[in-house]
């Protein structure tokens, strides 16, 4: 159907929906019939879906419905290369020239003779591109990571393989497809290592991520499962909140069992094999049944990736006997580089380079720290139509540089100490990096939902924070209602605030001295005075992608949180020179 529509060799199919197998069929074909297969964000504006569509020179667009087909058309006058738009998700309201459904697109390609599509396929090179990742950058354009035949199988079977995933012969692994499509993790996950193993594919929800992620879950009861990290914090604050409802005596038994199952599992990961008696009898009490109500009973392989996830999360969830696995990679090295194993890991590392894959620490400093580089089979071919760029990122003897800080241990695990661009380097000299010094703060102050340091070229560091709300479920617009656990906590303190509101307009007194003492407890851990944070001050509103200061996995956009609370910023560095 593609090719009777006219798609020309390495031209663009862009597919603008959410997770289904016209998306997944979409994809492949457009690869088999020699075109690039492109995902775009569904929450992207038209202008963004503008420079993806023109930057690969899509002939084809295939969206869900008719919100995004409204993007497409708003922007098809600048399209010169678009010969055709496909809806998939539901019946078309009007009819247009080249606009077509799903089924009238099934039925172009029945004039088309297999010899034709049969020599485009023998015409393919495993070297060629055939799959545009768009990374998200927190700076600048997106960038259109130029994937190869070779990248995308070799990667989908070799990290399978590391992980042990089964064959579909032996016992077929079930996974669920919510993540965005038009990243890398959830491709490699949902689409090519899926098809390497004959992995049975269930797609969830569109509104999986508003919540709906945990009835599928339910329903399904997968083997392999990848959440981001605010998909295990948001089933974390659920967890609590249940918890903190039911009975005092469930209360002490379940709290019983999370002190055993952490040290139970922090043993195991030491390498101690034996499981006592009481590890059995809070399996079988309270371990169990938790899997069961969050569909995990089947799951051997919890793992999460693309942004950094707390250590208080990571704990919450061992001391629950669920390991969730970090994995790390990036879209350049079609997914992943380095992957935990549930006999082989350690609490904030990502793990070992899967087999094939190498680590080169760059510049490394006292401690070892210095920029990850990888190299491989999974290594893509650069961003396309952007040499400059390509040669910033992948140097003369082949190496990717990552821009993530990073070391390995004695034992060959590596872990991540922060990003190079996101160093706040102080007036003084001092290279601090941020995302410690937030995740503390956050584990000391439970109301807190983001923190961001900021001090770079300043005398001093100073933190922005945002209290646990409630988000509209429609729009992801964070709300003015703080989340139950943080009314708990308030009343805890003696604060009758339910508003994020209420508690900034009268400064809250006991909300401000929570915060204030909390901060002053990670200061005492700082590493030098340099790294204390010496302001801080509380936003209205939470972040958000809606708001722009997250990304679509929900990574830090600094640039853009600099930008946007720049009054606020300044504001800490006014009467610098009179104070203290």
């Amino acid at each position: 159907s593609c090719l009777q529509l006219g798609l020309e060799r390495f031209h663009g199919v862009c597919i603008l929906g959410f997770n289904s197998a016209e998306w997944f069929i979409a994809d492949i074909g457009a690869i088999l019939a020699g075109g690039f297969a492109v995902g775009i964000y569904t929450t992207n504006s038209p202008e963004a879906c503008h420079y993806v569509a023109e930057n690969c020179s899509a002939n084809i667009v295939v969206v869900e419905n008719h919100k995004q087909l409204q993007k497409i058309l708003e922007i098809q006058h600048k399209l010169p290369h678009l010969k055709a738009i496909i809806q998939y998700g539901e019946e078309l309201k009007e009819k247009r020239p080249n606009l077509y459904s799903w089924s009238e697109f099934r039925d172009l390609g029945k004039d088309v003779p297999d010899a034709q599509l049969r020599e485009i396929i023998d015409s393919q090179k495993p070297n060629q591109c055939c799959t545009l990742i768009y990374t998200s950058g927190t700076t600048g354009q997106p960038k259109g990571v130029m994937l190869s035949h070779d990248n995308l199988t070799w990667t989908a079977v070799a990290a399978g393989r590391f992980i042990m995933l089964t064959d579909a012969k032996e016992k077929q692994e079930l996974v669920v497809s919510y993540l965005p499509l038009s990243h890398i993790a959830a491709q490699m996950s949902d689409i090519w290592s899926a098809m390497a193993f004959g992995a049975q594919v269930f797609f969830a929800q569109p509104d999986a991520l508003k919540g709906t992620l945990v009835d599928t879950l339910r329903d399904v009861r997968p083997t392999a499962f990848l959440g981001v990290p605010r998909v295990w914090e948001k089933m974390e604050e659920k967890m609590k909140s249940i918890g903190a409802k039911s009975s005092t005596l469930r209360r002490k038994v379940a709290s019983w069992a999370k002190g055993v199952g952490l040290q139970t599992n922090l043993k195991r990961m030491n390498g101690y094999s034996e499981v006592p008696v009481n590890f059995r009898l809070a399996r079988h009490l309270v371990y169990k049944k938790v899997r069961k109500a969050i569909g995990l009973d089947r799951c051997t392989k919890c793992y999460t990736g693309a942004a950094p996830i707390s250590r208080e999360t990571l704990e919450f969830f061992l001391s629950l006997n669920i390991p969730v696995l970090e994995l790390y990679g990036m879209s350049e090295s079609s997914g992943p580089h380095t992957m935990s194993l549930p006999h082989a890991f350690k609490l904030g590392s990502c793990g070992k380079e899967v087999t094939g894959c190498r680590t080169l620490i760059h510049k490394p400093d006292r401690d070892g720290n210095g920029e990850i580089c990888f190299s491989g089979r999974h290594i893509f071919m650069g961003y396309l139509n952007m040499e400059e760029k390509t040669r910033e990122a992948i140097d003369e003897d082949g190496w990717l540089h990552s821009g993530d800080l990073g070391k390995h241990d004695k034992d060959g695990f590596l872990y991540i100490t922060g990003r190079i661009k996101e160093l706040i380097i102080t007036a003084g000299g001092e290279n601090v990096p941020p995302v410690p010094i937030e995740d503390a703060v956050k584990d000391a102050v439970p109301i807190i939902s983001n923190a961001m340091l900021v001090g770079d070229k300043a005398k001093f560091l100073a933190m922005l924070l945002t209290l646990k709300c409630n988000v509209d479920v429609e729009t992801g617009e964070p709300g003015d209602d703080l989340t139950p656990e943080a009314v708990e906590y308030c009343q805890k303190l003696g604060s009758k605030a339910t508003k994020v509101s209420e508690i900034i307009s009268s400064k809250d007194k006991v909300v401000y001295a929570a915060i204030q003492k909390g901060i002053s407890a990670v200061n005492e851990g700082a590493v030098s005075n340099a790294q204390k944070v010496q302001k801080w001050v509380l936003l209205e509103k939470d972040f958000s992608l809606f708001g722009g200061e997250l990304g679509p996995t929900m990574k830090l956009k600094r640039p853009v949180v600099v930008q946007k609370y720049k009054d606020q910023i300044a504001q800490f560095y006014v009467d610098v020179d009179t104070a203290t």
